[in-house]
C-alpha cells in the first residue's frame, strides 16, 4: 500500500470533519509530531562504540598480564627445558591411568 496516498485519503477525510471545541488546542499538531519518522539507529555506530568503549580495559588487561609474565619470568632463573616438560606431562599422564 501506498503510504503517500494513504496519507492523502487520511488528511482529506479530517479536514472534511469539522472540529468539536472539547479538542485540546493544537491537538492536531502534536498528533502530526509524532508521526513523524524517527531516525534509524545505525548498527555499526553501536558496535563501534562498544568496541572503542572495550579497548581500554583490553589494554590495562595485557598490561597487568604482561607484567607478571616479566616478574614471574625474572623470578624463576632456570627453568626447565620445554622438552623435559612435554615429557613429564606426557609420562605423567601414563601413570595417572596405571593407578
Amino acid at each position: 500500500m501506498n503510504v503517500d496516498v494513504l496519507f492523502r485519503k487520511l488528511m482529506a477525510a479530517a479536514q472534511s470533519d469539522a472540529p468539536d471545541d472539547t479538542v485540546p488546542y493544537a491537538f492536531e499538531r502534536r498528533i502530526l509530531a509524532r508521526l513523524k519518522p524517527r531516525p534509524v539507529m545505525d548498527l555499526w555506530t553501536c558496535w563501534a562504540r562498544v568496541l572503542w568503549r572495550a579497548a581500554a580495559p583490553c589494554l590495562a588487561i595485557m598490561a597487568l598480564f604482561s607484567i607478571w609474565t616479566l616478574i614471574a619470568s625474572s623470578l624463576n632463573t632456570a627453568p626447565e627445558p620445554l622438552g623435559n616438560q612435554l615429557e613429564n606431562t606426557l609420562v605423567a599422564g601414563l601413570y595417572s591411568q596405571g593407578d
